[in-house]
């Protein structure tokens, strides 16, 4: 019984860890999805770029679509993945 405690403990951390430390983004002009490793820990787990490739700025952009834009140049663009 101790040791089925143990897997499902172990198990539960391995999958937290995932969660918290990696991300799927979507490419901004080629709408890929690929997988990475976030610089820090974020429950957020796809991130995605609400101005793609035009010509829009943050202020023309909604408050949800302000943060979301801010969370992908962070952990996307900032990292250099989106090049």
């Amino acid at each position: 019984m101790k040791k089925k405690v143990l897997i499902v403990i172990f198990i539960l951390a391995v999958a937290m860890t995932i969660r918290l430390f990696c991300g799927v983004y979507e490419h901004d002009e080629f709408a890929e999805t690929n997988f990475f490793i976030k610089h820090r820990p974020t429950w957020k787990w796809r991130f995605y770029s609400p101005t793609g490739m035009s010509d829009l700025k943050m202020e023309d952009l909604s408050k949800e679509k302000q943060i979301e834009q801010k969370y992908f140049n962070e952990f996307v663009r900032d990292q250099g993945l989106s090049r």
